[in-house]
């Protein structure tokens, strides 16, 4: 081969490589520019409790006195009683209908059965129909955390429940029922920190009131934090791990019950039980997203008033208050979180 066929030959070669090798001369423009994206916050800070999706558990009070019940409307007696436990059984479901990054809608449902278990309850019915019968709360729920933008979000939630001490399906009725809502508009400054105020209308404090409320999720390093919704709840968190999770704190709770009572004066009466739970909680994953939560506290007793109408805010109306004994209490649940 000729050396001038030989260089034509060589030139062509480089040629070709040359233009197959188009990195350095690659227009990422095209993909346009990231910046323009918009971005949202997500509803969670790092290391914060997982979020329950189907969740069962039982709850056990101790014994603890009840006093001051009414032995009927004609009668000015009243009874002490001795409740040996409270023995409650608690689910929750709660199902993303839609999840995006710009809306988080759920909807759920609730259930919590408490049976009493009085000594001596003789001819008193109210003490009757308590140890025999099940303080029920059964309800539907929705909430939509919708973020604005990277910073900024607004949280929705609200709950219509049937609570009552039923004889049978026949009591269930518009009586028994209260609805509850709540409204935040929040920060989240960081991937640690999201902090939010608005306003609630709730029966956890067993009669409706409405409250402001303060929601602040904060992770401070790998190992502490804390979770507040109050005044409903509110903790301090330790993470040993991912997986494993230790918390000292409160919630408030309860509801508004409807009974049907043949010896008080209207007939029937309205239980109003609110209960303060100081409490420390241990929340440990067991298998892929399945997770168990044990907790032990006190129940201190807020309320537990019956009214013969339903107009709390007028003390003639109150049939009896019993100022309940506080109980230590142990509860222990299994749930299937989100990822």
């Amino acid at each position: 081969m000729r050396l001038s066929h030989f260089l034509i030959l060589s030139l062509a070669c480089n040629t070709l490589l040359a233009q197959e090798d188009t990195t350095d001369t690659f227009d990422y423009s095209q993909f346009g520019d990231a910046q323009g994206v918009k971005r949202y916050c997500n509803q969670k800070v790092l290391n914060q409790t997982p979020t329950r999706i189907v969740s069962i558990g039982y709850e056990y009070l101790g014994e603890f006195h009840m006093p001051g019940i009414p032995v009927s409307a004609m009668l000015p007696a009243l009874r002490d009683f001795h409740v040996n436990r409270v023995g409650s059984i608690r689910a929750q479901v709660n199902i993303p209908v839609v999840s995006t990054n710009q809306v988080i809608w759920q909807l759920g449902a609730s259930f919590w059965g408490s049976r009493f278990a009085l000594d001596n309850q003789g001819n008193d019915l109210f003490a009757k129909v308590l140890n025999t019968h099940t303080m029920t709360s059964v309800g539907i729920n929705t909430t939509i955390f919708k973020p604005l933008n990277e910073k900024n979000f607004i949280i929705l939630q609200g709950s219509l429940d049937a609570n009552g001490i039923f004889h049978d399906m026949g009591d269930v009725s518009g009586k028994a029922l209260t609805v509850s809502g709540t409204a935040i508009y929040g920060w989240k400054t960081s991937e640690k920190n999201m902090i939010g105020t608005g306003i609630a209308r709730t029966y956890r404090a067993g009669q409706v009131i409405h409250v402001p409320v303060l929601l602040w999720n904060r992770t401070f390093n790998d190992r502490w934090g804390m979770e507040l919704l109050l005044p409903a709840r509110g903790h301090i968190r330790y993470n040993f791990s991912t997986s494993s999770m230790l918390q000292a704190g409160f919630e408030l709770e309860g509801n508004q019950f409807w009974m049907n009572l043949a010896n008080s004066p209207k007939g029937m009466i309205y239980l109003q039980r609110g209960e303060l739970k100081p409490r420390i909680m241990w929340d440990k994953k067991l298998a892929g997203f399945i997770w168990l939560n044990a907790q032990a506290g006190l129940r201190y007793n807020w309320r537990f008033d019956a009214m013969n109408e339903y107009k709390p805010k007028y003390p003639k109306n109150r049939y009896f208050t019993s100022n309940l004994g506080n109980p230590v209490y142990f509860a222990v649940s299994l749930s299937f979180v989100t990822p």
